[in-house]
């Protein structure tokens, strides 16, 4: 059976296709590689990802013959005196032992997705999550994503590309949010033009763009409040046959939208001990479209305070000093910047284990300079903290 052009679900299928849907999750879990782990077996080498031009808008839209893709939108909004922090991510997962399945309500691909709002004043993080099966079968209530552009559903919850708008909304039992996100600058490349290396083997890798510096205005709705909201966000897409080395247990991650138009973005795959597998991320400056690349060695991130959740037990550093070696064309020798990274709030810590089955830490921070001076906003994310993270 071919793959139809959108990835198809219902959020609230009968007894019979809850019990088969049921089953299948039993059978292979969301993440690729969590099957192995919990068995104990060895998982077999994903492919070396072929570098090629990536098309667009094709490349926007889904990719159901990778393993894992995921669009994620962060940023903050402001309103008045009020400051929030937000989140949307749709992910798409495919699922290997259904494959060869028959069946139209087999889950050969699941779409799952997170929304978050941290309310800065309230010190709290409001969240939600979703999932669904994809199936060839026509119905009422439907989960998709377009193969031909960013254009994703979930029931009530979307993300979709008109010309150079992206429209999001999410809700959940007691916030909601819609709205209108502009390009105000070209898409970046992450990597290797979009191969981005996540491990010191060719086959941990993905291709990875990013928009930042989204100019956001909408409406967002806490706790009953109502509030019209503007400001900045930053849009991740990747998809990937494996990102996970064996020794690497999670990942930290900033992407930040710098007051001067930059964006910066900082990772490092992290070992049990603590220690860095792997580094990477990008610079680019507002004028230029082309980023400034780190290796491996460019980036080191330094824990600094911690904070302990009290509903999972587990610690985080919500702040950091993230230096990064930056190597312009334009400079003759390169250029050691450091940076502090600063939770606006401890308490961001998502469990979505109703879905991809990971409690992480992912919520809105500052960005300082080596003087301390505010110069960006962004997001930080923190994973395999409260249990080593397969992906």
């Amino acid at each position: 059976m071919t793959e139809p052009t959108i990835l198809q679900t219902q959020l609230t299928p009968s007894l019979a296709r809850r019990q088969l849907l049921a089953a299948t999750l039993s059978a292979a879990p969301l993440w690729p590689g969590l099957a192995q782990a919990q068995s104990g077996s060895t998982p077999a080498s994903p492919p070396l990802l072929a570098k090629h031009a990536l098309q667009f808008p094709r490349d926007l839209g889904s990719h159901p013959d990778f393993a894992i893709e995921w669009w994620y939108i962060t940023g903050q909004l402001l309103s008045e005196q009020r400051q929030f922090g937000f989140q949307l991510t749709f992910f798409r997962s495919r699922v290997p032992v259904t494959q060869e399945m028959r069946s139209n309500f087999a889950a050969k691909q699941l779409i799952f997705a997170h929304a978050a709002v941290t309310d800065v004043a309230g010190k709290r993080l409001l969240h939600d999550q979703r999932i669904a099966r994809a199936s060839g079968a026509a119905q009422v209530d439907l989960a998709s994503a377009s193969l031909t552009d960013t254009d994703l559903q979930l029931g009530n919850w979307s993300l979709k590309r008109a010309g150079t708008i992206y429209q999001a909304q999410a809700s959940g039992s007691d916030f909601s949010f819609k709205l209108a996100l502009q390009e105000t600058q070209s898409l970046l490349l992450q990597g290797d033009q979009g191969l981005s290396r996540k491990g010191p083997q060719a086959e941990q890798a993905s291709f990875y763009y990013s928009l930042p510096q989204l100019s956001v205005s909408g409406q967002l709705q806490v706790a009953g409040d109502s509030f019209k909201v503007q400001g900045k966000a930053w849009l991740d897409h990747e998809w990937s046959q494996s990102v996970m080395h064996p020794q690497a247990v999670g990942w930290d991650w900033i992407g930040m939208n710098l007051l001067d138009g930059s964006a910066l973005t900082a990772f490092r795959l992290r070992t049990k001990t603590g220690g860095a597998l792997w580094a990477g991320g990008s610079f680019r400056p507002p004028t230029l479209v082309s980023p400034e690349v780190f290796d491996p060695q460019d980036v080191v991130f330094t824990p600094g305070r911690s904070w302990k959740s009290p509903a999972s037990g587990t610690t985080y550093p919500v702040e950091w000093t993230v230096q990064v070696t930056r190597k312009s064309a334009h400079a003759s020798t390169p250029v050691v910047v450091r940076y502090t990274v600063k939770a606006v709030i401890d308490n961001q810590e998502l469990d979505s284990r109703q879905s991809t089955g990971a409690i992480y830490w992912e919520g809105l921070s500052e960005l300082f300079d080596s003087q301390g001076k505010l110069i960006g906003r962004g997001y930080l994310e923190m994973t395999g903290y409260a249990s080593p993270l397969m992906l």
